[in-house]
């Protein structure tokens, strides 16, 4: 007999959710809370509006028929590729960004949607596929999912959603049973890329290394590399091929991801606007340009420190108050909250992130015969997981600065949205732990 829907519902994770959101209006209003302690903003209602529409989608997503979910992830796909193109052509530019589609203040950002259709779509396909994942040439049809979105993406410029989707792909792929030399190599040609393209304003900053500053002072100067990269890889599989010796292997390994990566910095660096650039600069050193790109570290970093183990106490923050901190109801959202709720705010919301991942991870484990839900569950976890450590990361200066919102308090309807709806997606396939197979 079929479990009632009240017992199949995950409460637990519904609760975190709630609490991450109600925790999250809290702290945009405190963002928009001047020195004179007079609120100047009316995000917090916007919020408000969004997270109240955003459970109707996630109730929506949770009870959705679960073939329903595989059925449409092409055609989510595709619409998704759609709006970002009609977003690039068209799309409403703020903060240099042409990442938003609509009309005055209403707008969506298709970015933020686009992480899940390329979730489901890449789960069909790795699904579908089986142990075809561990032969290259499938595997790399798998990475072209990713890739097309991510260079339409890459070029609004939105540079922290194209690293979270990279690294969704990854954890995916290793679910799927992907071999892990092909992942290594993957995940090298994105670090060896993000070198590349950050190197020369890295040297222009320190002032090192003025031979090679001569070389790579254009983006097309990498250019250089893609020659005599094609010639070694080249003649290193022939050589691999005739004599089955393993070095041969390796060298043309290294070649292909030097001249890989050449590619695609000189794609980066041309993408990219200077600022992006020189917030990898600044990770590693803020106080190579404190009033400049450093800034946002720096404030941060202070109202953390500032905060202690118990902070100052709702609404009595200073960095936030005195509008110190740009991006605060977004970017900086987890700064605000250590500084007014201390290290035990930081550890509250880490550990409702926490109950959140451990749910989750119950519910993917048990669907482990289910490819699809088994691949649909890890992927909307990694991207929990990843936009947690990384917006609390950057905040604490441990992460580059990349833009990406800390989902359920991060101010903004589409990523809070697109939030909710992956957390239905968590309870349905919850819920499908209580159903006989077949229904």
């Amino acid at each position: 007999m079929r479990r009632s829907v009240a017992f199949s519902f995950d409460f637990v994770l519904f609760g975190a959710t709630f609490l991450l959101i109600l925790i999250g209006v809290l702290f945009v209003y405190s963002s928009g809370v001047n020195s004179s302690g007079v609120s100047i903003s009316r995000e917090y209602l916007k919020q408000l509006i969004w997270a109240g529409t955003g459970i109707g989608i996630l109730l929506l997503f949770s009870f959705l028929n679960y073939g329903t979910l595989r059925m449409v992830s092409v055609y989510l796909y595709a619409v998704s590729l759609l709006l970002l193109l009609v977003t690039l052509a068209v799309g409403k530019e703020v903060n240099g960004h042409r990442s938003w589609l609509g009309v005055g203040e209403l707008g969506i950002q298709p970015s933020e949607f686009a992480k899940i259709s390329c979730i489901l779509f890449l789960a069909t396909y790795l699904s579908n596929i089986g142990n075809g994942v561990r032969e290259l040439p499938r595997l790399f049809l798998g990475v072209l999912i990713i890739v097309i979105p991510l260079g339409l993406i890459l070029l609004q410029p939105d540079l922290g959603t194209t690293l979270v989707l990279v690294m969704i792909f990854l954890l995916m792929a290793f679910l799927a049973g992907a071999q892990l030399r092909h992942l290594f190599f993957i995940f090298s040609v994105g670090v060896l890329t993000i070198v590349l393209a950050a190197l020369p304003s890295i040297l222009q900053r320190t002032g090192h290394g003025p031979a090679l500053l001569v070389l790579m002072r254009e983006p097309t100067s990498l250019l250089y590399l893609i020659p005599p990269g094609a010639v070694v890889a080249g003649l290193s599989l022939l050589g691999y091929r005739v004599s089955r010796r393993v070095y041969f292997y390796r060298i043309f390994y290294f070649a292909s991801l030097i001249m890989i990566a050449a590619v695609c910095s000189i794609a980066v660096r041309l993408a990219l606007k200077d600022y992006q650039i020189m917030r990898f600069v600044i990770f590693l050193n803020p106080h190579l340009d404190p009033q400049g790109s450093g800034w946002n570290i720096l404030q941060s970093l202070t109202a953390i420190g500032s905060g202690g183990f118990h902070g100052k106490g709702f609404l009595h923050g200073t960095q936030s108050h005195y509008q110190f901190l740009p991006s605060q109801s977004t970017d900086f959202i987890f700064s605000i909250l250590t500084e007014e709720w201390g290290f035990l705010g930081g550890l509250l919301v880490l550990g409702l992130y926490l109950v959140i991942l451990l749910r989750g991870l119950s519910t993917v484990w048990s669907l482990r015969a289910d490819p699809f839900a088994h691949l649909v569950g890890g992927g909307i976890l990694s991207m929990f997981f990843l936009h947690a450590v990384i917006n609390a990361g950057m905040a604490m200066g441990i992460m580059p600065v990349t833009g990406i919102p800390l989902l359920f308090l991060s101010y903004g309807g589409s990523s809070l949205w697109s939030a909710l709806a992956s957390v239905g997606i968590l309870i349905n396939l919850h819920r499908r732990r209580y159903r006989f197979p077949g229904e």
